[in-house]
């Protein structure tokens, strides 16, 4: 390393976000970026540590999925070859501008540094790199040298798909995306808030794939507007990545009130209606004056807080049916292991500063939901729990005398997904496991139909971005290992 004692002489620093009480005025990203002299001292705190897990990417010890060669550019930004640093970037990861984004950082997890002092800043150092390419011109499309003339249809444009479509691109294939939505990206574009990830970044890498030969077919849904069978007929090998869009529901009295949403709906139509019309059309549910209450603790349900807030919401309550997480590592929670630890994440930040306190409250869930005289919610039913084990099982006990009523004229359900949507599983008779996901072995990627690949939430359930784009890159290299068979075949 160039330094090796950065670790010792520099301070973990990050650039500080827009501050909440301006950024949740407006739709644009929170995050900033550091001078390049405070992100190359960040870069000399990657300590030379000879094994490095922070790119490993195994399930129990964390670190990137990707196998990003972490300390090599961290290396290059402490001595100011970004253009060599983007070069290793690009090695292992498609769209580091999303991951830079959107990634809750594995790698900065299993840090060796994190073991006794803050981890290197690895996700900032790697969006910077992106961005500072992308800013100087020199991300450029990439056109395959030759074409093997074997067609692949991709099926879902969220990163797992897009990852496929590049490799599969790369490899000389002539790829063609399906997209049931009216824009390419699937969750990147309508699933993720445009504070969290502005969709002009997705659009940026989506106009480099088409330029490099990719074609992309939106408002297409394989399995209601188009055959599953005729897609599997015309190409020579179609990349199920579908994602895992099947969301779970709150049992409830009272769940058949009107103003009962499902996060993703929230979400998706807020994001579309501000890229139609800067939210002019009003074709969103709106939190505009209204006592707002969240179910799920997670990412989506940071996001629903965030998207309130911009509405102007009237109150928000995130309710969490989990204990509130320690503020650092248990012991059954050691290094280099993801830290399962409290975060206050941006939306929290902007209720906090709106209303004075955190928006989650822990251990409760809710047992009834009350409507108006109009069959609209106006309140929901709540009781704190505990979690107790019984006959081996663990499950929440309600405690009584811990209810309350809070008032309520929008519920939306962040609790999560259940799987994929079945009906081009069924189309294509395509197995399933105990979860309900399409049955295709990791590393594989294979179903049960010759030809048919899964990969990404589809194949292991709600996950990760960077997983799904791991996935995807793995899934490309099955697909084509089959295509150059199906080649080989032929020639013989």
């Amino acid at each position: 390393m160039g330094k090796p004692t950065g670790f010792l002489e520099f301070e973990r620093k990050l650039p500080k976000d827009r501050e909440p009480d301006i950024r949740m005025k407006d739709w644009d990203e929170f995050h900033t970026h550091f001078s390049e002299a405070e992100l190359e001292q960040q870069g000399a705190r990657c300590m030379n540590c000879g094994v490095a897990f922070c790119h490993t990417g195994k399930p129990l010890e964390g670190g990137c999925p990707l196998g990003n060669l972490i300390p090599e550019w961290n290396d290059l930004v402490y001595r100011g070859k970004y253009d060599e640093a983007y070069k290793r970037l690009s090695k292992t990861s498609n769209f580091p501008e999303f991951t830079g984004r959107v990634c809750p950082a594995l790698c900065e997890g299993s840090c060796t540094l994190g073991m006794l002092e803050p981890a290197v800043t690895v996700k900032n150092i790697e969006v910077h790199i992106i961005d500072k390419m992308f800013e100087e011109g020199k991300v450029l499309p990439r056109i395959p040298k030759k074409s093997t003339e074997k067609r692949v249809a991709v099926v879902g444009s969220g990163p797992s798909g897009l990852a496929c479509a590049d490799i599969l691109n790369q490899f000389g294939h002539k790829v063609t995306v399906f997209e049931r939505s009216d824009r390419i990206g699937g969750l990147l574009m309508y699933g993720i808030p445009n504070m969290k990830l502005d969709k002009s970044i997705v659009q940026r890498r989506v106009d480099i794939l088409k330029k490099e030969g990719i074609t992309f077919i939106t408002d297409t849904e394989i399995g209601k507007n188009y055959s599953a069978a005729k897609l599997v007929n015309e190409y020579d090998a179609v990349v199920l990545c579908c994602g895992a869009t099947k969301p779970r529901d709150l049992q409830a009295e009272g769940r058949e009130c009107s103003g009962i949403h499902f996060a993703v709906d929230f979400l998706s139509k807020n994001t579309k209606s501000l890229l139609d019309s800067k939210l002019q059309d009003r074709k969103y549910i709106s939190a505009e004056g209204k006592d707002v209450v969240i179910v799920g603790g997670g990412d989506t349900g940071t996001d629903c807080v965030g998207t309130s807030i911009r509405h102007g919401c009237k109150s928000v309550i995130q309710l969490e049916i989990m204990p509130e997480a320690p503020i650092s590592r248990t012991p059954d929670n050691p290094w280099p292991q993801w830290p399962r630890i409290k975060k206050t994440d941006y939306g929290q930040q902007e209720a906090i500063e709106l209303y004075g306190k955190d928006p989650r409250q822990y251990l409760t869930t809710i047992t009834k939901i009350e409507p108006d005289e109009n069959g609209h919610i106006k309140a929901v039913h709540t009781v704190e729990v505990e979690w107790v084990n019984e006959n081996g099982k663990r499950f929440p006990k309600p405690i009584k005398g811990t209810e309350k009523v809070l008032p309520c004229q929008l519920l939306l359900i962040a609790m999560g997904f259940l799987g994929p949507e079945d009906t081009l599983i069924k189309q294509l008779s395509l197995e399933t496991d105990a979860r309900s996901n399409v049955k295709a072995e990791y590393g594989k990627y294979s179903t049960n139909i010759a030809g048919v690949f899964a990969a990404g939430d589809m194949r292991r359930g709600q996950s990760l971005v960077v997983w799904a784009i791991h996935e995807g890159r793995s899934a490309a290299e099955q697909c084509d290992k089959y295509l150059n068979s199906l080649s080989s075949r032929t020639k013989a």
